[in-house]
């Protein structure tokens, strides 16, 4: 191989080559000389690679996390995908992390349905271009395990009635009869890929209680479980143990075909967690905490590995909730080791006896069991917490890792209403945030709650807190409280077994009265299918009246809960409750009441459950058998069971589809990036959710689109389930009404056309840009990208002609799905630091021989004058450059088969 384009070519090739002739499982015995490292358990008899027989002392100095990369490439070393390179760049990890690059083979790959579809879709449209050039389609296939768990469809429509369930339900596959069809149809054309059917609940949670091995068995090899997935939380399973992380849905595409991925060996950042939580402090607390302690230590691209006494403590369950908001504070992985309170979570929710024997077996036999000391190993950096030192809180009102004390909420809420305009600010002035209003015969004032929902994977798979929110109802009833009609209370479980333990134990009931029915087994309103709040809000919030949101969610960036809401909460479901009884977030949570009961003021103390209790009705009512029967039924509802679908091996597309349409970039090619313009100029934290919302379509380009082929606007949906609609999404891209274009005085999705001189909607500018030839890019501040692993939000900017983003720092994962659509990411010191308005014209010396990281030119002209500065290019890996020179991951991919 005397190129690196030969070698990154050849892998895909030989990968499909050995999986026909060899037994998976076996490739890597064939060219390591790691061979000496093969053993056999004792008790189960399979075959595996023990780390313990590598003489070398390296090996113990390794994270858990960097010993089960070192064991798989071992085990899938084959000479061409995994090489023997790759191998001793893990053992160096002490001097490699964050400068070498490995390949890593993914043993699964995990979707849900807002980002899943269009993974299926690009694969099908995969098959016919191989069709086209004369090649057998059957070939993409997915060659490793693919599940895909419907979560992401269902919107609260209804709520607070008994029968929100069944009528949200039922809209649900009204809406989405197509995409479900299509789904339907993937599972059977599609081999090694399985389809959850929408209200079994959500991906995480399911994947944690269900899906997930631990520890798999493939031809006779035992290997730790691993995955990559299309959601960004996906990392929630590092509280079981597993290596797990979130990737773009092009990633995942490559994954699933054979492809390696490419990472650069990561730096590890080593949390020692001490004491105990205090009474009260419940695991929301804690991830609020960690959050803003590792956000602060900048763990963007980089894995966390928790360790000590504190952490042997905490349940597995606290571990999903702390792991789950990875994204939040930047890491890649959130890992903690296998220990005893795994294999009690695994037995808990209903895994076999043989099963969980063979993961304790495993993990024992190679040394990565436990990990309440971690003596000797070595972390890249280190943070110690005092889980003792944490107290109650809540985050927001606009990002996740802005931790507010809970006696501290009144005072922080109230100082962000005359706070210039900004992440704690919302720019009133002292006259504006005197403002009051009226809703359901009430006074309300800034901070009154339009949303109270119990919701998201973060909180939802966790037992305590949902006990302790039934036993905060449950109290609240008892004492006479009840909760305001404006707000739109829902609860929306992660997974059935919610509703049986809430049942079993009686709490169910409390909940219901006070507004908190079952509206749905989905991401709901964390992810903005909040549904429509109630109108006398609507009108409050057109009016001036700052409304609020308090929600067990993961993401609070405004706008994204609801777009007329512009303060949001992150929250404990118990505090949600209180938060709901309250009716808003502006009161004294420790000396003022929550409500007027049957016999006068009640406050938080009288409703807030002791630990005890809580751990009580744990005990008892979340039981083996509870997950066993209700993983045990069929969930497949009559409407899923009465799709009927043509099976085919090439999908057959439809020109009336306003949903699933052939998308146009698989087969497209890098060209020169000429003189470019500035489309956008952007400030610090552009979220996914600025650049690709998920929201209602209700104006804008892309709903004349729809207009214009005959959709009503009751039929508009989002923009969410229109995501295998390359057209409709290309119109969405950057229509966020939150989205602020410092080109343009007023904030919303608009651009300047600068040749014209003409302000119009960011899509339209595109257009005329593409009219006229000219390349475009976009220019950002810190953390460019955050939020969910949207592919959209790269798809829909390379659509537009933006050849290159030059920002500050890039969020791991749209740093790669841009990468995947051919899009340069460049990082600079910033737009001020070189006096740039947008308004100048860009060239990039970028040279015919690219290399990762390489030191860029920029040359800007404005006004007769030119200057130039550096950028460097985050092509982090020798296959990423490959990736971008032959214009994205699909391109390159399909080159060959």
């Amino acid at each position: 191989l005397k190129s690196l384009y030969q070698f990154t070519f050849c892998t895909g090739v030989m990968r499909r080559l050995l999986s026909q002739y060899t037994k998976p499982g076996r490739v890597g015995r064939l060219f390591s000389t790691f061979g000496q490292c093969r053993d056999q358990l004792p008790t189960s008899g399979h075959a595996f690679v023990s780390l313990q027989k590598i003489a070398d002392d390296r090996v113990a100095t390794l994270p858990v996390c960097i010993r089960l990369f070192l064991e798989s490439a071992i085990r899938n070393c084959d000479g061409v995908a995994v090489t023997e390179r790759d191998i001793q760049a893990i053992l160096d990890h002490k001097n490699t992390a964050g400068k070498a690059d490995f390949n890593w083979l993914p043993p699964r790959v995990i979707l849900q349905d807002l980002s899943g579809i269009p993974v299926l879709v690009d694969l099908c449209a995969m098959r016919d271009a191989v069709k086209a050039r004369g090649g057998d389609p059957k070939r993409v296939n997915p060659l490793s395990r693919v599940d895909l768990v419907v979560d992401h469809s269902v919107i609260v429509d209804v709520s607070r009635t008994p029968d929100a369930l069944a009528k949200n339900m039922q809209i649900e596959f009204e809406r989405n009869k197509e995409r479900f069809e299509f789904l339907k149809w993937a599972q059977k054309s599609f081999s090694n890929c399985s389809v959850v059917p929408p209200g079994a609940g959500i991906v995480h949670q399911v994947h944690c209680e269900k899906i997930a091995e631990v520890v798999s068995v493939r031809d006779g090899v035992a290997h730790p479980d691993g995955c990559v997935g299309t959601d960004s939380h996906t990392p929630m399973v590092n509280g079981v143990g597993v290596v797990a992380w979130g990737v773009g849905g092009i990633e995942a595409e490559a994954a699933m075909l054979g492809q390696p991925m490419s990472l650069v060996l990561p730096e590890v950042v080593g949390v020692h967690l001490k004491g105990g939580l205090a009474p009260g402090v419940t695991a929301t607390d804690v991830v609020l905490t960690v959050t803003q302690l590792l956000r602060e230590h900048n763990c963007v691209g980089k894995f966390v590995e928790f360790y000590g006494q504190g952490a042997a403590a905490l349940s597995v369950t606290d571990r999903m909730t702390v792991a789950n908001m990875c994204p939040e504070y930047g890491a890649t992985c959130g890992l903690f080791p296998v220990d005893e309170h795994t294999l009690q979570y695994l037995k808990t929710t209903g895994r076999s006896e043989e099963q969980v024997k063979l993961i304790e077996e495993y993990y024992r036999a190679n040394g990565m069991f436990g990990s309440s000391d971690n003596e000797g190993v070595h972390y890249n950096s280190m943070l110690e917490l005092d889980l003792s030192t944490i107290t109650p809180c809540l985050a927001g009102p606009k990002r996740p890792q802005d931790k507010v004390a809970l006696p501290d909420l009144q005072r922080d809420f109230s100082s962000a209403l005359t706070k210039p305009r900004g992440f704690k600010g919302f720019g009133l002035t002292e006259e504006q945030a005197k403002q009051a209003g009226e809703a359901h015969g009430q006074g309300i004032t800034h901070g009154a709650l339009a949303i109270a929902a119990i919701t998201s994977c973060t909180n939802t798979s966790n037992p305590s807190v949902l006990m302790a929110a039934g036993l905060v109802a449950k109290k609240a009833v008892e004492l006479g409280l009840t909760t305001p009609g404006y707000v739109k209370t829902s609860l929306a479980p992660g997974s059935r077994v919610v509703t049986q333990y809430l049942q079993d134990s009686g709490l169910s009931g409390y909940l219901d009265q006070l507004g908190f029915q079952t509206v749905g087994y989905g991401c709901t309103t964390c992810m903005g299918n909040s549904g429509e709040v109630d109108p006398e809000m609507q009108k409050a919030s057109e009016d001036g009246i700052i409304t609020a949101a308090i929600l067990s969610g993961n993401r609070n960036f405004e706008g994204r809960v609801h777009l007329s809401v512009k303060a949001a909460y992150l929250a404990s479901p118990p505090m949600v409750v209180a938060g709901a009884l309250a009716g808003t977030v502006d009161v004294d949570w420790e000396n003022a009441p929550i409500g007027e009961g049957t016999n006068g003021p009640v406050y938080l103390r009288d409703v807030w459950p002791a630990p005890e209790e809580v751990s009580e009705y744990v005990a008892k009512y979340v039981t083996p058998s509870v997950f066993k029967s209700v993983y045990g039924q069929n969930h497949e509802s009559d409407a899923w069971a009465a799709l009927k679908v043509d099976e085919g091996v090439t999908y057959p597309w439809s020109e009336a589809s306003t949903y699933i349409t052939k998308p146009p970039f698989v087969e497209d090619s890098q060209r020169p990036i000429g003189e470019a313009r500035c489309l956008l100029l952007l400030g610090d934290s552009v979220t996914t959710d600025h650049i690709s919302p998920v929201s209602s379509i209700k104006n804008g380009p892309a709903y004349e689109y729809l207009k214009s082929k005959g959709v009503s606007p009751r039929d508009m949906a989002s923009f969410g389930s229109r995501r295998a609609n390359a057209d409709v999404m290309v119109r969405g891209t950057f229509a966020n009404p939150r989205i602020v274009n410092k080109m343009v005085d007023e904030g919303g999705p608009l651009a300047y056309h600068l040749p014209s001189k003409q302000v119009m909607h960011v899509f339209e500018a595109s257009q005329k840009y593409r009219d006229d030839g000219t390349d475009l890019v976009v220019v950002a501040g810190k953390e460019y990208g955050t939020g969910s692993s949207r592919d959209w939000a790269a798809k829909g900017t390379a659509m537009l002609g933006v050849r290159a983003v030059l920002a500050e720092s890039f969020e791991r994962i749209h740093r790669s799905n841009l990468v995947g659509m051919g899009v340069l990411p460049i990082i600079f010191d910033g737009a001020d630091a070189h006096n740039l308005t947008g308004w100048e014209t860009y060239r990039l010396d970028i040279g015919e021989s690219l290399t990762p990281l390489q030191e860029v030119g920029i040359t800007v002209a404005r006004d007769g004058q030119e200057w130039s500065f550096k950028g460097v290019v985050r092509l982090d890996t020798e296959v990423e450059v490959q990736y971008w020179k032959h214009g994205g991951i699909l391109p390159y991919v399909l080159e060959t088969f």
